[in-house]
């Protein structure tokens, strides 16, 4: 398995497990409350700052694992453009439904929840479009 690929593999598994954690965090601390009264923001901070910094240490682990893998071809190269261009239209998404929610003057709330699941879309169809490249083959156009 090429290092680009485990990276992928690591973006969405961190992505989607950081987010599930967020989620018990926020949907655990409503209780019978509504949900725009939970204090979201440290949980929301935490959970991104800990996916980073994980995703960071699972990214270096992998590649001094693997250091032959290191090296980077065109075919990584393309696959890793198409990836992220697939993964982009939800961090556009993301931030059109964020200012339709603004101009709605909808609570801030449920604006950084639309950002940060845009965000969580974004890394987890990104790397899924990663992994299908690599795995079921990638056609340039």
């Amino acid at each position: 398995m090429a290092i680009e690929e485990k990276r992928a593999w690591i973006m969405a598994v961190v992505a989607v497990a950081a987010y599930a954690a967020y989620l018990v965090i926020i949907l655990g601390g409503a209780g019978e409350a509504a949900l725009v009264e939970v204090s979201y923001v440290p949980a929301l901070l935490w959970t991104v700052g800990i996916a980073i910094v994980a995703s960071i240490v699972l990214h270096v682990a992998a590649a001094l694992a693997a250091p032959e893998d290191a090296g980077k071809d065109q075919r990584d190269r393309e696959i890793g453009r198409f990836g992220e261009h697939v993964g982009q239209s939800f961090v556009v998404i993301g931030g059109v439904a964020a200012l339709v929610m603004a101009m709605a003057e909808l609570d801030h709330f449920w604006i950084a929840n639309a950002i940060y699941l845009a965000f969580v879309l974004s890394a987890v169809l990104g790397s899924v479009a990663k992994i299908f490249a690599y795995r079921k083959g990638f056609q340039t156009w």
